[in-house]
């Protein structure tokens, strides 16, 4: 089809980590949100509106935004919930459209291409909107257009909670007036090189002759150029699930505590595996991640019978673990990764596996469901540190780690 025929909407969740940490706790409504690393080595993950007021955005670090917004109530978020509802809104927009391609956790595009005939478009589209608002109670903006291009950025425009159609032949007339970080693939340097040339405004791009782009930002010109012009010819990809699931832990302060290293390490692993069962998935490879100092970084991979077992699984991340980690350096980074992902419920082993143990994680997991991720952790998850500050009466941790809210 031309690129003319064409009806592609971006659909995007509003400040979808803080909404989703509002569903949860209505307090948070109307108040100033900072979701993130909680020290001041982490960066903002997520920001709410009334956050960004005071010039906080996501990627800035930590520090730096409780200063711009002092009174902003800051979270370290949640992995597991944020899935959880990006799995609700991907079966809502898979049971009512044909071809749609989920771009990260929150962000979908949509090939409607043809559905004028039969529904319109923007009529459909708006449908979907309010069906998503409707059954995950997730605020949601989109834009729609002929290109994936034009509509991210109308996205963009739309936002908060609204939507916009820009209609066949605007596309250029919309977006001259925009400023130049708008286009997708301009980054922060980029963006500083155009300013530096005096190009502020997408217009001036447009008004630009295309091999003056190509000769002063080569192949990026030439893309950026297109792309101002509402030019992209790039489709819909229909959306396959992820192949692996991974999690890292940067230190605030690099360490040689190796009961600190295995105590966060059990938890990141602990974690990792309930998500695959969760998502009815089994792992067929663990990869083991060690980051030191002075910032070599070492991995070291094994493949492993499909599993979502942590009888299973743990004992193997240990082992990497354990050949890894002999440098007897300060350890700054570590990571896990398990792929090779298949779908599949975990299989009962009849050589291993109890009923019990079956049972066990049975409960486990439906505590969590409920609770939280970690509602049910091992001791071997909890350094000690955090044991010796204990209650010892009642065996509650103490405030600051039992209140996710810094």
């Amino acid at each position: 089809m031309s690129n003319l025929e064409r009806s592609i909407a971006h659909m995007d969740l509003d400040t979808f980590f803080v909404s989703c940490e509002r569903l949860i706790d209505s307090k948070l409504n109307g108040k100033p949100v900072l979701i993130g690393g909680t020290s001041d080595r982490g960066v903002v993950a997520s920001c709410s509106y009334e956050a960004r007021k005071f010039g906080v955005h996501s990627a800035m670090p930590m520090r730096m935004a409780k200063q711009l917004c002092p009174e902003a109530i800051v979270l370290r978020g949640n992995s597991g919930i944020y899935s959880k509802y990006s799995k609700l809104v991907t079966e809502v927009i898979k049971d009512s459209v044909p071809l749609y391609e989920k771009s990260s956790i929150d962000e979908f595009y949509i090939d409607l291409t043809g559905m004028d005939q039969f529904f319109g478009c923007h009529h459909l589209a708006s449908e979907l909107r309010q069906k998503i608002m409707r059954e995950t109670g997730l605020p949601i903006s989109f834009g729609l257009s002929i290109n994936k291009t034009v509509s991210k950025i109308a996205t963009g425009e739309a936002k908060p909670n609204n939507e916009i159609r820009i209609n066949s032949g605007t596309e250029k007339p919309f977006l001259a007036p925009l400023s130049v970080r708008k286009i997708p693939m301009v980054g922060a340097v980029t963006y500083k090189n155009l300013c530096d040339l005096g190009i502020k405004r997408i217009k001036t791009i447009q008004e630009m002759p295309v091999e003056m782009m190509s000769r002063v930002f080569g192949k990026n010109g030439l893309g950026i150029w297109k792309k101002a012009n509402g030019i992209d010819n790039s489709p819909v990809v229909q959306y396959h699930e992820r192949k692996s699931i991974s999690t890292e832990r940067t230190f605030d302060k690099d360490t040689t505590d190796i009961s600190k290293l295995k105590s966060i390490l059990v938890a990141m692993a602990e974690n990792l595996i309930f998500q695959l069962r969760r998502g009815n998935k089994l792992t067929g490879c663990i990869t083991f991640k060690i980051r030191y100092s002075d910032f070599q970084t070492y991995t070291k991979q094994k493949k492993i019978p499909y599993s979502a077992s942590d009888h299973t699984i743990l004992p193997i991340v240990m082992e990497l673990y354990n050949s890894l980690y002999q440098r007897r350096l300060l350890v700054r980074l570590i990571g896990i990764r398990f792929s090779h992902l298949v779908s599949g419920c975990h299989q009962i082993n009849m050589f291993d596996d109890e009923e019990k143990i079956i049972n066990l994680y049975q409960a486990m997991d439906k505590m969590r469901e409920r609770y939280g991720d970690r509602a049910v952790i091992r001791a071997s998850g909890i350094d000690a540190k955090t044991i010796s500050r204990m209650n010892p009466f009642t065996g509650e941790p103490p405030p600051l780690l039992a209140n996710r809210r810094s």
